[in-house]
Formats: C-alpha cells, structure tokens, sequence
C-alpha cells in the first residue's frame, strides 16, 4: 500500500472534543472500529461516512494491524 501524503488520524481538543478522528474530518476512528464490531463490511462504513475514502481507512487497519501483531523489540 503506497504512502499517504499527511496524517492518517488527527485529534485536538476543537475537533470532537480530542478524540481521534480520520485526518480532515471529525468522523473518530472508533467508528471504523466499531462497524467492524458490528460485523459490517468496509464499503457500510464508508457508504455512511463519505468524508472518509477508502485509502484512509485501509490505511489505518493496515496501522492497527501492524501494532497488533508486530513482536516487540
């Protein structure tokens, strides 16, 4: 998966009270995280959050991903 230009998530006390959210929106990452919960495909979640595009969201599972199976140092 190339690199994307900028941060992938965001979080300041002005935007959704310090929770972090997907870089240039004010969507939290928690919500990807609970469609996923819920058992729902990717494509739900971005169907109801439309400032969030695909790469992004890849992008940060890829991250969640990797900090949860990489063995640590």
């Amino acid at each position: 998966m190339p690199a994307l230009p900028g941060p992938l998530i965001t979080s300041s006390p002005d935007c959704a009270g310090g929770t972090p959210v997907f870089a240039g929106t004010r969507v939290p990452v928690q919500s990807l995280i609970d469609y996923f919960e819920a058992e729902h495909p990717l494509d739900h979640f971005l169907d109801e959050f439309p400032s969030v595009t695909r790469e992004p969201a890849a992008a940060v599972l890829e991250l969640a991903k990797r900090a949860l199976i990489t063995p640590a140092a």
